[in-house]
């Protein structure tokens, strides 16, 4: 197993991939309790290449019981902030040392390009660690002056603590499995809360080889759980658990309804990051070819397979058709295939399942009379591949424009003004994020304020920061992620109220 498509392996990454894989609750490996397992698959293949455990819901309550013992003990909550920090900053330079096995992992389990992978997903990773690594430190409350009105003879004193959520369930999905999985570990870590990491069935393989860099750093036991399963069995057991505070979930708005509906039921917190429809507004003053650059960068990332996927193109009528053709030679000329292939630049959809079902809506779209300009099918081979694909001819009451596609497919439709665009790009159940095209930026600041989106790009997107929230309106979740905001999502604030 130390090729892959012609491609020689990483040594550590052929290791990893050799040996019995397991998951790790309470600081040891073993294996689910039924001994079920599933099949990791090459999305370039469609063959199995190694398994993982199967977990179910008796998993899950192990899991939380580490997880409990954990932070219930004191052991970790009572960690100096400095050490949780120093922690932290040791786990980022373990995956930094170890940053080409992972971006093989992640090309292998997701079919993503593998430069891509390491450049971006590992890259971003190691920083967001370090980033969330320094508010370990910097938690704070706030002293008040009270006026008490009702004990008027008696002196008051007030202050906040933001303490820790306590135990808490992150479902992650396949788009970004890594990166996903530390947007939500380093935050938590460095609150003091303890975890159970529950990846996507698709992908599991780099939350467990994080679980044992977590070991490498030296973490307690229990602090970081590891659980591979189904998501309909494991994830939806760990959503509902009585013993978790927090549920974090990233993935479809539908199934995103489901975990927050499961954490209700216990008043269990939660934060969903969830799907969307992004647009990207092209205005009449851009050059064809830089808007199609940026179009393509839009919805080809990532074989669109991203919540922020640029998929609606609106382009000034003036502009339209010569950024549409650009854009339909740029998507033409991508190299489709392996994602291990460092060559590649168009790698597979992460399933079987998957290309099935963009597939079905490019059918969709073409049966309601769209024209593709470009692609609008699938691959050569056995692999998931669907060819990048460029939709015109296109209505707002098509599925392919009002439904999230999650694959690389765009509508592009033409526009008039700046409030025929304002009304267009907000009529969606979706709002996560937007990109304006523009050189007027008097225009792209009266245009900014009327897009409903978490997130407004510039003349650029899909540009993530550690420093930025990230979140969306409507349907696109609930609370936001990254910045100095992911510690809400992982701390109780706490009012004390002393009378002197």
């Amino acid at each position: 197993m130390n090729r892959f498509h012609g491609i020689e392996l990483n040594p550590a990454t052929a290791a990893f991939l050799a040996a019995p894989r397991k998951m790790l609750i309470g600081g040891e490996w073993v294996d689910d309790l039924s001994g079920a397992t599933l099949p990791v698959i090459d999305p370039a293949s469609g063959e199995a290449f190694c398994h993982v455990p199967a977990g179910e819901s008796a998993d899950v309550d192990h899991a939380v019981q580490a997880a409990r013992r954990a932070f219930e003990s004191g052991e970790w909550p009572r960690h100096r902030p400095v050490d949780r920090e120093r922690l932290l900053l040791r786990l980022a330079d373990l995956l930094e040392a170890n940053a080409q096995e992972f971006a093989e992992l992640e090309a292998l389990d997701n079919g993503k390009p593998v430069t891509m992978a390491r450049h971006v997903d590992v890259a971003l990773s190691v920083d967001f660690i370090r980033y969330m690594a320094g508010w370990a430190t910097k938690i704070e409350g706030a002293t008040m002056e009270l006026s008490a009105p009702l004990v008027r003879d008696r002196e008051f004193f007030g202050f906040t603590r933001r303490e820790p959520v306590g135990v808490v369930g992150a479902i992650i999905p396949w788009n970004f499995p890594l990166l996903m999985a530390v947007w939500k570990v380093a935050p938590a870590l460095a609150a003091g809360c303890t975890m159970i990491l529950k990846p996507a069935e698709d992908t599991p393989l780099t939350a467990l080889r994080l679980g044992e860099l977590a070991i490498e750093a030296g973490y307690p036991a229990g602090v970081l759980n590891v659980l591979t399963g189904l998501g309909h069995t494991a994830g939806a057991a760990l959503a509902a658990h009585p013993g978790i505070n927090k549920v974090a979930f990233t993935g479809s708005t539908e199934v995103g309804k489901l975990v927050g509906k499961a954490a209700m039921e216990n008043m269990t917190r939660v934060s969903l990051e969830l799907g969307g429809k992004s647009p990207v507004i092209v205005l009449d003053d851009v050059d064809p070819a830089v808007a199609a650059a940026g179009a393509a960068q839009a919805i080809f990332f990532n074989q669109g397979q991203v919540c922020t996927a640029g998929s609606r193109l609106y382009v000034h009528r003036s502009r339209f058709d010569a950024v549409v053709e650009q854009l339909a030679g740029i998507a033409d000329g991508m190299k489709i295939g392996p994602g291990i292939d460092p060559s590649t630049q168009i790698g597979p959809l992460v399933s079987k399942v998957q290309q099935n079902r963009v597939l079905d809506y490019v059918r969709s779209g073409l049966s309601e009379g769209a024209r593709a300009a470009a692609g609008g099918a699938g691959g050569d081979g056995p692999g998931c591949f669907v060819k990048p694909t460029v939709l015109v001819d296109v209505h707002e009451d098509m599925r392919v424009v009002r439904e999230e596609i999650f694959g690389p497919v765009v509508v592009a439709q033409p526009f008039e003004d700046l409030d025929d665009i304002a009304r267009r790009a907000n009529d969606t159940p979706y709002g996560l994020a937007a990109s304006i095209w523009s050189n007027d930026l008097a225009r792209v600041h009266r245009l900014i304020p009327r897009i409903q989106a978490g997130t407004v790009w510039v003349n650029c997107h899909n540009i993530i920061e550690s420093v930025m929230p990230f979140g969306g309106f409507k349907q696109s979740g609930i609370g936001r992620e990254a910045g100095r905001s992911a510690l809400e999502l992982y701390t109780e604030p706490k009012s004390v109220i002393m009378m002197l």
